[in-house]
């Protein structure tokens, strides 16, 4: 059966850095509330648009597989952080990279790497696309509310991909399923993002978050998701040799780990390091776990992760061969001199800092 298999891998993390010690100087916060309640020491915050985080992560990700845009079917972002409603990131991504083949963008917020990755593999089983580039990318520091401490401390910016192609072997997406709870859109939204601002200036276009309901929700669904997943995969939970959860909260993954009771040694975090990067995280999380040597041959990969819509999923993958890139590029994204601050006060009012 054809399936899709990670060939490739990539990740581009702004080089602009925000700390907790940033944030405490404009917000009500310090680090020990910060890092106790979200594991989060400091994250990024990008100097460039999303469409080019998105092209560095995918320059990678194909010099990885050492393939270029050109051997690419499709191109897949997900995103919940556009640099325009029309068009796509994934065309802009194309622009840059060359190629012809199909470019969409998906919104599932922070699931919308996993529905990438099984809309890929649904593409490639009906044997529409033989090689597909999968894409999480988001500036998410644009909708940050520096009065809602909740809030602005959690999220950075960033960008992670992937390479897949069809496979006749035991390596790929062994299985995954897709989920969403549209009666709880409200408890994880970014209102005034879309057309409704057009009608109602009024309306705040920054994050807005029940925590209490989404962890509750976060860890139910995330471990309903993979128990699935590895059910109709034929496996156990304790087959699972390395879990990379979405990077939300480090609570979160804590205790989705014990609710499945896998071993705290085979979940991979760098939340601490980038804080919730939404569609980007669980990639950029792949990508490092590469690098690192943290995946080896033959390893069953577990992905899970869940955002707003209220969304949630969860994939099965079985890792081939190769851990190693094929090749590297160096990123060819202009730096930047501001630090993460500076770049957040420059886009948000109030902060006494122009």
């Amino acid at each position: 059966m054809r399936r899709a298999a990670i060939i490739g891998w990539g990740d581009y993390t702004p080089p602009a850095v925000l700390t907790n010690t940033d944030l405490a100087s404009v917000i009500d916060t310090n680090d020990e509330w910060i890092r106790s309640r979200s594991g989060i020491k400091e994250r990024r915050i990008s100097h460039v648009p999303n469409s080019d985080m998105a092209t560095a992560a995918a320059r990678q990700a194909l010099a990885s597989a050492d393939l270029s845009a050109a051997d690419m079917d499709l191109i897949i972002v997900a995103t919940c952080s556009p640099d325009r409603a029309i068009p796509s990131v994934a065309a802009y991504v194309q622009r840059e990279l060359g190629g012809l083949g199909a470019t969409m963008d998906l919104n599932a917020a922070c699931s919308g790497f996993v529905y990438g990755l099984s809309v890929a593999n649904g593409m490639i089983a009906a044997g529409t696309v033989d090689k597909a580039l999968i894409i999480g990318a988001e500036r998410l520091s644009a909708f940050l509310d520096l009065t809602d401490r909740s809030t602005a401390v959690l999220f950075g910016d960033g960008a992670g991909a992937v390479v897949v192609e069809a496979s006749d072997g035991p390596e790929g997406l062994l299985s995954s399923n897709l989920h969403s709870d549209g009666s709880l859109t409200e408890i994880l939204t970014i209102r005034g993002a879309g057309t409704e601002s057009v009608f109602d200036h009024d309306v705040p276009t920054t994050v807005d978050m029940e925590g209490r309901e989404v962890f509750r929700n976060a860890v139910t669904r995330m471990g309903e998701g993979a128990i699935v997943a590895v059910e109709n995969a034929g496996l156990a939970l304790e087959d699972i040799d390395v879990l990379i959860s979405h990077q939300a909260n480090i609570r979160i993954i804590d205790a989705t780990a014990r609710r499945l009771n896998i071993d705290p040694d085979t979940v991979y975090t760098n939340i601490h390091a980038y804080g919730n990067t939404s569609a980007a995280s669980i990639p950029i999380a792949l990508s490092e776990a590469l690098d690192q040597g943290a995946i080896s041959p033959g390893d069953l990969v577990a992905m899970v992760a869940f955002g707003g819509g209220l969304t949630w999923g969860a994939a099965m993958v079985r890792w081939g061969e190769r851990t190693t890139r094929l090749r590297r590029v160096d990123h060819e994204l202009p730096g930047t001199d501001k630090t993460g601050l500076e770049l957040l006060a420059a886009r948000t009012q109030g902060l006494g800092l122009e």
